[in-house]
């Protein structure tokens, strides 16, 4: 955790709301979202499923540098079918929204909230791998696929609820959406929002 000295003071505001989870990493999620994470990788665990977060909270110089470096060409910008395009034949116009398909303009993401997840599956994830986020790691022969078939039948009944932006999925569960509308309402009254 960084010197309270040395945040900012929106840094400052979110202080109180965030709580760490571990698994030999830490990640900071909003508070709301704890209890309903830990149930939902504990009834996972019961499937034979370790469900891990590759990312919860992201703080808006993450996003930037997720930006910055999709725009620079040091990343990848994906397709809709998570193909690298040649971003050189992209207009400026098209490079935004070509990176948007995947990434969240930086500020607008929800995981700036610490309200949106990304997760995968550990057991069924060589060492060696480096999670990508796309869709043939969860669609059918993925190898998350088991886990995120548990997952959609989870939807199915109410359980869970899924932002989609095209191709790309990522889980959040309904007391997470309560928390983002709660987030919003506690910077409104303090005048940070118009």
């Amino acid at each position: 955790m960084p010197d309270v000295r040395d945040l900012q003071a929106w840094q400052l505001l979110l202080l109180p709301v965030f709580f760490l989870i571990s698994n030999a990493t830490e990640w900071r999620v909003h508070r709301d979202v704890l209890n309903p994470l830990i149930k939902l990788r504990e009834h996972a665990f019961m499937e034979g499923f370790d469900l891990r977060l590759e990312s919860g909270f992201r703080s808006f110089e993450r996003q930037l540098s997720i930006w910055n470096r999709k725009a620079s060409g040091e990343l990848a910008v994906l397709d809709a079918q998570a193909r690298p395009l040649d971003i050189t034949q992209l207009s400026p116009r098209d490079l935004v929204f070509a990176i948007l398909r995947w990434s969240a303009l930086p500020g607008a993401s929800r995981h700036h909230w610490g309200t949106d997840i990304d997760v995968f599956d550990a057991a069924t994830t060589p060492s060696d791998y480096e999670i990508q986020l796309i869709p043939d790691e969860v669609e059918p022969g993925g190898m998350h696929a088991p886990m995120h078939e548990w997952l959609d039948e989870r939807m199915a009944r109410g359980e869970l609820f899924v932002f989609m932006i095209d191709e790309a999925d990522v889980i959040d569960e309904p007391a997470l959406t309560k928390a983002a509308a709660r987030f919003i309402e506690a910077i409104r009254q303090r005048g940070a929002l118009l």
